[in-house]
């Protein structure tokens, strides 16, 4: 694993508003120090950071423009940011700027892909940038995600979606799931 100078550190919906307890029991408390370690290794070695902001249309969301849950965490508003995409779905291809149009004019073809959830819109971007041609490296504990109940009484912890998705990733061939170390060693 290696990262050419234009790979793109892509930083998803890292805001104030996943701090709250509607969200439920979350995995990996590490994850924003990691997405802070690798955000400022990134802008040391002067490669491109996008970041992504949902800004929900939910009604009563705390990811709602206007709300202080909209807001990005404090590891993320200090970075260096070359592009701030805002989205309101699942995946980062479907916000305002595009955000494939910008990679392709920068001849960008790997991506390395943190944030939250990890289950849903991280692994929503990952799966649809491996579509599209990119090189996608997850580092898997700078992300999260939280507990979720499903159909018929089923649930998963946050730690088994999290396996979920890198098994979905990985062993689907979308992504290459690493640690934030291994990403550090290669950079």
């Amino acid at each position: 694993m290696s990262f050419a100078e234009n790979a793109v550190l892509l930083v998803i919906d890292v805001q104030q508003g996943f701090a709250d307890p509607v969200w439920g029991a979350r995995n990996n408390p590490l994850a924003e120090a990691n997405i802070a370690v690798l955000g400022a290794a990134w802008a040391a070695s002067g490669r491109p950071i996008v970041v992504v902001r949902h800004d929900s249309v939910s009604p009563g969301s705390p990811l709602a423009p206007g709300q202080p849950g909209n807001d990005l965490r404090a590891e993320v508003a200090v970075l260096p940011c070359d592009l701030l995409v805002t989205k309101s779905v699942n995946s980062a291809f479907y916000g305002e700027p595009a955000l494939d149009p910008w990679l392709r004019e920068r001849a960008t073809r790997e991506l390395v892909i943190v944030g939250v959830q990890t289950n849903m819109c991280v692994e929503t971007t990952a799966r649809m940038a491996g579509n599209l041609g990119y090189d996608v490296t997850v580092p898997l504990d700078a992300t999260h995600t939280f507990d979720l109940a499903g159909p018929a009484g089923a649930a998963l912890t946050a730690d088994e979606l999290a396996t979920a998705t890198a098994v979905n990733l990985q062993g689907g061939g979308f992504a290459r799931i690493a640690a934030t170390s291994e990403v550090l060693e290669n950079l």
